[in-house]
């Protein structure tokens, strides 16, 4: 069993995935990173991991496909036999942004499949093996951290699958935080706003503007840094008496002005 804690990070090869890995291994973790097809990316945060001084092993799967959970937990009980920080952060947006009126059936099954189902049916295997190891270890203190999107309140017509996923999650950190309470296993929420990453690359300009016109309090990007800080936080304990919480991490974006 590992020496260190130990933490699995779904798509942890690129964005706010990679902050949150890097942060996590200069915290001294041990890191499972989960990527699915961008391999050379993933072996650069992994060889940034080792250097750090942790063992960083990378596990290629497809978190939608429900199947690969077994074979998920069999490498992570095989090769660290802990898990004490599970990262949800995998997602995808729309291929193709489409009026609701119009989009496809398709693309909202495969949205659904990857940033809803995939996770929830991962976390509650992860859960158990957590339950499992907190009656084996008294000072074991697991914690799960979900990284959704402000998408979970605010609409975009012309991607609703996206906004759908993003709601259901919120409410799924909320029934794990309920069912896990009783095992001392809290879960998060980590809401972030407009995030410089490749997903949001494609419209850059159109925030750009949107930000100098005054979207968000705070005038300039996100970085998957500042959403990383947020994770750093939950991980060294500092909320002792919480669960189910929403951490926004949106430059106050979710400021109700006038």
């Amino acid at each position: 069993m590992s020496q260190n804690r130990v933490a699995f990070v779904t798509g942890g090869s690129r964005g706010i995935g990679k902050a949150i890995s890097t942060t996590l291994a200069e915290l001294g973790y041990d890191l499972a990173i989960n990527y699915f097809t961008h391999s050379e990316e993933a072996l650069l945060v992994q060889t940034a991991a080792t250097q750090l001084g942790v063992h960083a092993e990378l596990i290629q799967a497809d978190i939608s496909q429900t199947a690969e959970h077994s074979r998920i937990e069999k490498f992570l009980r095989g090769t660290f036999g802990r898990v004490d920080v599970l990262v949800n952060n995998a997602g995808i947006a729309p291929a193709k942004r489409e009026d609701m009126l119009h989009a496809q059936e398709d693309s909202f099954d495969h949205l659904l499949r990857t940033n809803l189902k995939g996770p929830y049916f991962l976390t509650q295997r992860i859960a158990n093996w957590m339950i499992e190891l907190r009656r084996q270890m008294p000072d074991y203190l697991p914690v799960i951290i979900n990284i959704s999107s402000i998408s979970a309140y605010t609409t975009s017509t012309n991607r609703a699958e996206y906004c759908l996923s993003k709601a259901a999650v919120s409410m799924m950190t909320q029934l794990f935080a309920d069912r896990l309470a009783e095992y001392e296993i809290p879960v998060f929420e980590v809401r972030p706003g407009v995030i410089r990453t490749d997903m949001t690359e494609t419209v850059k300009h159109t925030y750009d503007q949107l930000i100098q016109d005054g979207l968000t309090p705070i005038k300039r990007w996100g970085l998957p840094s500042d959403v990383a800080k947020a994770v750093e936080a939950i991980v060294k304990g500092y909320f002792p008496f919480s669960t189910g919480q929403v951490i926004d991490v949106d430059g106050g974006f979710h400021i109700r002005r006038l």
